[in-house]
């Protein structure tokens, strides 16, 4: 896809499901779904999706949540906020992202049964 492509938040509304289910490509446990592939496609952003796949193994904390909310929150210095709760608002997890050129303000995306996905699609 092309740069000149920008991701709006609106746009992701129109993902309600999805036709196909991505393997993702470092934890081959972990698939994504067309929302999900959207986002990374469209804002260069494979290594939120690494984020989030890559951890699921290594940390109990969040593997022991069947269903997590990952919110990225991008701050006006280009920094980022990453934080995982377990769907009722309790943090779990939080990274700071020193720089981020990802175009929208705040994404959230779920996981849950080994997906990545977007709210729009559970």
């Amino acid at each position: 896809m092309s740069k000149e492509t920008t991701l709006r938040a609106s746009d992701l509304s129109q993902f309600t499901g999805t036709e196909q289910w991505y393997q993702h490509g470092i934890n081959r446990a972990v698939s994504f779904t067309d929302g999900a592939k959207y986002v990374a496609d469209t804002a260069g952003a494979y290594w939120l999706l690494d984020e989030i796949a890559i951890i699921q193994p290594y940390n109990k904390q969040i593997a022991g949540e069947a269903f997590q909310v990952w919110k990225l929150l991008v701050h006006t210095d280009q920094s980022a906020t990453l934080t995982c709760d377990d769907g009722n608002g309790n943090i779990v997890y939080t990274k700071q992202i020193p720089f981020t050129d990802f175009p929208l303000k705040e994404i959230k995306l779920y996981f849950t049964d080994n997906v990545i996905l977007l709210p729009s699609e559970y």
